[in-house]
């Protein structure tokens, strides 16, 4: 009986890890195009990413992962504090970088 619960939990986080993901990150220090410029740049170099959105009026990095693959929270912790930026909150979601682009653009209207 044990085994089977800790079988189902496993399958449950393969499940989880193996779909592509959104990270959202609020994020303390963004303050020009150039810093939201730089963070984009920064998080396409990192073979798991394939998309990112930053907004500087939320204050929002999002980044989409490839299927597959996340980034450790302290992946993500080391590369926006050594870049100058302190990280508030990380949350992982199911909606995608260009549903949330949209979200902002929309609100920004």
């Amino acid at each position: 009986m044990f085994k089977s619960i800790m079988l189902t939990g496993a399958l449950l986080m393969a499940a989880t890890i193996a779909q592509a993901g959104t990270i959202e990150m609020k994020v303390n220090g963004l303050v020009c195009g150039f810093c939201a410029r730089g963070i984009e740049k920064t998080f396409h170099k990192n073979p798991a990413v394939t998309d990112v959105v930053v907004s500087l009026e939320d204050r929002l990095v999002a980044v989409q992962t490839k299927d597959g693959v996340d980034i450790s929270d302290q992946e993500l912790r080391a590369t926006l504090t050594d870049a100058g930026y302190d990280i508030k909150s990380i949350e992982r979601t199911d909606t995608p970088v260009a549903a949330i682009r949209d979200r902002l653009k929309s609100s920004a209207k």
